[in-house]
């Protein structure tokens, strides 16, 4: 391990301590959206044993569990496991690459959004791989290079106003990273030992009000959140400002915008 990897993990931890309501109230529909092609990729289903790693509030948890299957639960963050315990989730604190569980224990496993916070990308797959069981899956989601137009309004808005990004912004180390694409993250599941691997783009318009969309920024939830909270508060309401000004651009109804996202999915299985 790096210091920058270090450092990585550390801005990370910090990043979502304390953030749960924030993220709950407005970007955890967002996330949500891949659920039903990451259980389905996975092969989750009634009677298979799951682990989602970095469950966050157990929303894909509690999917794979309204479809019979058996589920286990982790996140680094304590908040965000205590929630998805109050949903009903057999949830635990445990961060990649270490987990608290036996080789070959689990079908499947699945991460949604998971991969792009760690900083070990390699380390945390073959963690992943060694949990999962013979001939069991592996589905994951993720950020890729390409980006909606929606997933950059918040940013711009940040450019417009002269905000200035805060040095403890989390950056992967070099070393670490990999090439995000579709066909980057099929090589990098390759690369950790999982066969059958392929990855894809899924493209959506999200649904938002104005006020959801800028409560998670407001909030301090995740590296756009970091950015707007780090700022005095009069280049706050300046990126207030611009918000609502670019926000216009992806208005459909009266409040309510559509924001176009790009994310990665993966999937393989352990030979």
């Amino acid at each position: 391990m790096t210091d920058a990897t270090e450092a990585f993990d550390a801005a990370e931890r910090g990043m979502w301590e304390g953030r749960v309501e924030a993220y709950a109230a407005s970007f955890a529909r967002l996330c949500a959206h891949p659920v039903g092609a990451l259980l389905d990729a996975a092969g989750v289903g009634a009677g298979s044993y799951v682990l989602d790693a970095g469950t966050g509030t157990g929303t894909a948890a509690l999917a794979a569990l309204e479809r019979g299957a058996r589920v286990r639960a982790v996140d680094a963050d304590a908040g965000m496991v205590a929630a998805a315990r109050e949903r009903g989730v057999d949830a635990r604190v445990a961060a990649l690459p270490e987990l608290p569980y036996r080789d070959g224990e689990f079908d499947a496993v699945i991460g949604n959004f998971v991969l792009n916070h760690v900083g070990r990308p390699r380390a945390a797959l073959a963690e992943l791989r060694r949990v999962l069981r013979p001939g069991g899956s592996v589905a994951l989601t993720t950020w890729g290079a390409r980006r909606g137009a929606g997933q950059d309004l918040l940013g711009r808005a940040c450019e417009a106003a002269g905000a200035v990004p805060p040095s403890c912004l989390p950056r992967l180390d070099l070393r670490e990273d990999f090439v995000r694409t579709a066909d980057g993250l099929a090589e990098l599941l390759g690369e950790a030992g999982f066969v059958a691997a392929e990855a894809a783009e899924l493209a959506w318009d999200h649904r938002a009000t104005v006020e959801e969309w800028w409560g998670g920024a407001a909030g301090g939830v995740a590296t756009i959140g970091l950015v707007v909270t780090s700022q005095e508060p009069e280049t706050v309401v300046r990126i207030r400002r611009e918000y609502e000004r670019l926000s216009a651009e992806f208005a459909v109804t009266d409040g309510e915008l559509a924001l176009p996202h790009v994310a990665l999915l993966a999937q393989g299985k352990r030979a």
